[in-house]
């Protein structure tokens, strides 16, 4: 395992109990060649987005490959009229994982977290460090994590 992140993110898996595989691969370029490298439908692929709600208080939003945060249904989820994407250095800060790592597990705060309602099935979702994923099963990741599941993306 290593010092990257990876090793806290693998072992909030453990922790949580849920059963889970560990892909690493090289540098990726895309969508497509991450989920290839990663052995999956891209559809499969979840990102997790950061998202700065108002001072001091963030979510964890678990996108879909190929999808893109549709901010005023995550506005209306939340009941605000306002949401931002944080700076690098605010999302490493809250997080403690640098952009293109960040995932709810392990994560220095536990931040609520809302997954898209088509985040289903065997997922890839980021391992803490650049080129490394977990692969779980969507369901006992959301229910773990406690998280709200909607129609957040477009």
């Amino acid at each position: 395992m290593g010092n990257d992140g990876s090793e806290r993110a693998i072992s909030a898996a453990e922790e949580l109990g849920l059963s889970y595989g560990v892909t690493r691969h090289g540098p990726v370029r895309s969508l497509e060649e991450a989920a290839a490298a990663r052995g999956i439908d891209p559809r499969q692929l979840v990102k997790t987005m950061v998202v700065r709600v108002s001072d001091g208080d963030f979510r964890f939003v678990l996108v879909p490959g190929g999808r893109e945060i549709s901010w005023p249904k995550l506005r209306r989820l939340l009941g605000v009229s306002r949401l931002s994407m944080p700076p690098a250095d605010v999302a490493l800060e809250v997080t403690g994982y640098e952009r293109g790592t960040i995932t709810p597990l392990g994560s220095s705060t536990a931040w609520p977290v809302v997954a898209d309602e088509l985040v289903s099935g065997t997922i890839s979702i980021g391992g803490g460090a650049h080129g490394v994923g977990l692969t779980v099963d969507a369901e006992a990741l959301l229910d773990a994590l406690g998280a709200t599941v909607a129609d957040v993306t477009e």
